[in-house]
């Protein structure tokens, strides 16, 4: 194994190639960015990047220097467009094919879009410029619609109105963040952002968006009413950048479909958001959008690449920072899990909360409780049995601190 092509130089892509130098490796190795800026942090966009808390080079990941360190063949602002498996090559858009022994995708994810998202106004957020350019349209104090109510649509809502501008989210969920969290999580979710001024319409879908003279004025919702907007931000979720992949015969469904061990194909594996895997510790099949997976599972597919063969199954961990409250979850939150407070009270705004599902504990969450969060995490990692742990009376401050 003597080269090694890694497609994707974010998170994922870039600790891939870091563990695989720090593991001893010393062949040939190229690592491919359809962005030219150097590697960067992705969770700081919606949040202090927006705001301006932090000026754009803060949120590199890495200097020019430790990239050198990589005795890498950066190829940053160059896509690829396909991969061939039998003749172990990837082509670029500039028509340049570049041949490997292993290879690791790590291409991330597109954002969804709606018609019309080319009216002058209409933002997504998923690179560093589109950051900038969001960052920029907001300081001109506009009425702003953010349409999705997950975490990235909330935080961008709660940037925005921490910024002093006129806000409305418009969801077709009933209550925000409701997948993962539920309903009860969902309506908390409402509540901190009616508390800070933010106009919420959930519960009824977007039809379309309205524009004059090539710039939006609006959105227009399912029951005929106009949201009147200077700027929109689409924050509807994102597909697998598998577009490159396809006709090549790798399984495609959401995202790169991989083995226990990431592997895709032989000699090919994928990390981060691309990569779907079954993750034999829940028992199910997952993809995940999580800057804590990256990491994590960039470094297993680089063990795995050098021999390790230890099949990736990790309990995840996310995070959610709006206004002053920051959400942390452990674990997954199936739709029909039921769900427990186990420690403090939500109107103090200070708890923890456990998932169960299948008759066993399979998340736990903390808002404003960090400490407690990581405590109870134990409980996932051990497949604690629901009915047992639900017998329990709540939890003191002693038990978990």
């Amino acid at each position: 194994m003597n080269r090694i092509v890694i497609v994707g130089a974010s998170a994922a892509g870039l600790t891939a190639a870091e563990t695989l130098r720090h593991r001893g490796w010393d062949g040939t190795l190229t690592l491919i960015g359809a962005e030219a800026r150097p590697p960067y942090d992705r969770p700081p966009l919606s949040k202090q990047i927006l705001t301006g808390a932090w000026e754009p080079e803060r949120a590199t990941l890495r200097s020019l220097p430790d990239l050198a360190r990589l005795r890498a063949d950066l190829r940053l602002g160059q896509r690829a467009v396909a991969l061939d498996v039998p003749g172990r090559r990837v082509r670029l858009a500039g028509g340049e094919s570049i041949g490997f022994d292993a290879l690791v995708i790590a291409t991330g994810v597109a954002p969804r879009r709606l018609p019309d998202s080319d009216l002058a106004g209409v933002h997504v957020l998923r690179t560093l410029d589109d950051a900038i350019a969001l960052r920029t349209a907001l300081r001109a104090g506009p009425r702003v619609v953010v349409v999705g109510a997950g975490f990235l649509g909330t935080e961008v809502a709660a940037a925005a109105r921490a910024m002093g501008l006129e806000v409305t989210v418009a969801e077709p969920e009933p209550v925000p963040v409701r997948r993962p969290f539920g309903d009860r999580i969902g309506a908390l979710v409402a509540e901190l952002h009616r508390d800070r001024g933010t106009r919420l319409r959930c519960g009824v879908p977007v039809r379309r968006l309205c524009g004059a003279g090539g710039r939006v004025t609006g959105v227009e919702l399912g029951d005929g009413t106009t949201l009147p907007a200077d700027v929109v931000v689409l924050a509807l979720g994102a597909a697998p950048a598998t577009g490159w992949l396809e006709g090549s015969g790798l399984r495609l469904a959401d995202g790169v479909e991989c083995d226990a061990y990431c592997q895709a194909a032989p000699g090919i594996y994928a990390a981060g958001d691309v990569a779907s895997w079954p993750n034999a510790h829940f028992g199910t099949r997952m993809r995940l959008e999580h800057r804590m997976n990256a990491g994590e599972q960039a470094m297993a597919v680089a063990g795995n690449l050098l021999g390790d063969a230890t099949p990736f199954a990790p309990v995840p961990y996310f995070w959610t920072d709006q206004y002053d409250t920051r959400i942390q979850a452990y674990g997954i939150f199936p739709p029909d899990a039921e769900m427990r407070i186990v420690y403090g009270d939500p109107s103090d705004g200070h708890f923890a909360a456990a998932y169960g599902h299948h008759g066993r504990v399979v998340g736990v969450l903390g808002w404003n409780a960090p400490r407690q969060a990581r405590t109870l995490r134990r409980l996932v990692v051990d497949r604690a049995s629901w009915a047992a742990f639900a017998a329990t009376p709540a939890l003191s401050p002693a038990t978990v601190n």
